[in-house]
């Protein structure tokens, strides 16, 4: 069984997104050592769920017996969530993770004042990729009096007032026991809706992980090839396809495009036969693992060979500068670094040219990207690089 959309969760550092998505799927997702030693998001985690409905009540339930009756419930679909880093200097990994979100469960806290600084900066990627179907989640309401959760809800209307997330349902729950899952499951399916996809075009899926699978110590006989994670946009992957890997891999200083076989695909524990837009798959190949492990592939697109997004080295981005750095940037200029976010591709470049809202920028690696692609773009300032403005591949 595949998943059907990718519901992003996003939301200031610690402020319980990792905790929800385990509420919801019954997965941590920090996995890695680090992750787990810090207490932090640190890579892009991901949890499928099937949510049903009761056949009694009409609740809403993560599982087949009823949230709220106990009595039986019908499956309804099932919905992936990508957990996003919510530190400042993770915000590339989040920015990539937004890339290939269909709807979003926005995470506020109710033991802090709304809005914290990744609130402000989370909410500025929902509304330059312009995503609408947007669940609002106010979490840790158990740790606070009954008067500051109701001063924390307001804080939270104050705040989306006026944007894309104006009308979007607050739902408060306690992740760690469980309370009000089921108002957000309602929530969930009525305001997070399945897009309609065309699985007729030419599949492509962006790479938002790549790993080797073999342990150490594995004689050559018995590696596996490399694999590669990610989310189909359009089209059907199956079994047996050869697949073409762009900007690709480097080779004597130089990326080169490459060719492979799919030899198998899993939607997390589920063996599949071929794979449709939708949830966040994981793609087998006969790709040596050396080129795959550490998620060194991240940024990559595959596709049907001669059918994907050129690879370019250099980028006119037509730009404009988010609304929570108007007072620290005014514009951008000849010769000035920026780091640009392409779906789910990080890439270092430098302005060449400056005509009003549009900037020609150089990369230092490639992206395969098509016109009207969406771009983040992050500018030094003072000693960091923030998240300043959006833009769009011209």
């Amino acid at each position: 069984m595949q998943a059907e959309l990718n519901i992003g969760v996003l939301g200031h550092v610690d402020h319980g997104k990792t905790t929800l998505v385990r509420a919801l799927t019954g997965k941590w997702t920090d996995t890695h050592s680090e992750e787990l030693k810090r207490g932090i998001s640190i890579r892009l985690g991901y949890a499928d769920m099937n949510v049903y409905q009761c056949e009694r009540c009409g609740a809403y339930s993560n599982k087949d017996t009823c949230l709220v009756c106990g009595g039986p419930a019908t499956f309804k679909r099932r919905v992936s969530f990508v957990d996003a880093p919510g530190h400042e200097t993770l915000m590339a990994t989040t920015i990539a993770g937004s890339s290939i979100i269909d709807g979003v469960l926005f995470i506020v806290a109710a033991d802090e004042k709304c809005p914290q600084p990744q609130t402000k900066e989370h909410f500025a990627i929902i509304e330059a990729l312009n995503i609408k179907n947007i669940v609002i989640v106010q979490t840790k309401i158990d740790l606070v009096s009954k008067e500051r959760a109701k001063q924390s809800l307001e804080e939270i209307k104050a705040f989306v007032k006026g944007t894309v997330a104006e009308d979007a349902p607050i739902i408060p729950v306690v992740a760690t026991h469980g309370i009000n899952i089921h108002y957000l499951l309602q929530a969930i399916e009525q305001y997070i809706p399945t897009p309609q996809r065309d699985e007729s075009k030419d599949p492509i899926m962006y790479i938002s992980r790549s790993f080797d699978v073999n342990k150490p110590g594995t004689p050559i006989s018995h590696l596996q090839g490399g694999v590669v994670g990610g989310s189909i946009k359009d089209g059907v992957i199956k079994l047996g396809d050869v697949l073409e890997l762009r900007p690709g891999v480097e080779w004597k200083g130089k990326l080169e495009s490459v060719s492979f076989e799919v030899t198998s695909l899993r939607a997390e524990k589920d063996v599949l036969t071929e794979a449709k837009p939708g949830g966040l798959i994981a793609v087998g190949t006969t790709l040596d693992p050396a080129l795959t492990k550490a998620d060194s592939l991240i940024g990559n697109v595959i596709g049907k060979p001669g059918a994907l997004p050129e690879v370019l080295t250099e980028l006119d981005v037509e730009y404009e500068i988010l609304p929570i750095r108007k007072d620290e940037v005014k514009g951008f200029v000849k010769n000035e670094p920026v780091v640009l976010n392409v779906h789910t591709a990080t890439t270092v470049g430098f302005i060449t040219d400056v005509k009003g809202s549009v900037f020609r920028v150089k990369l230092k690696r490639p992206v395969a990207v098509e016109k009207g692609s969406a771009v983040a773009i992050s500018k030094r300032i003072g000693q960091r690089w923030k998240l300043s403005a959006w833009g769009k591949v011209k």
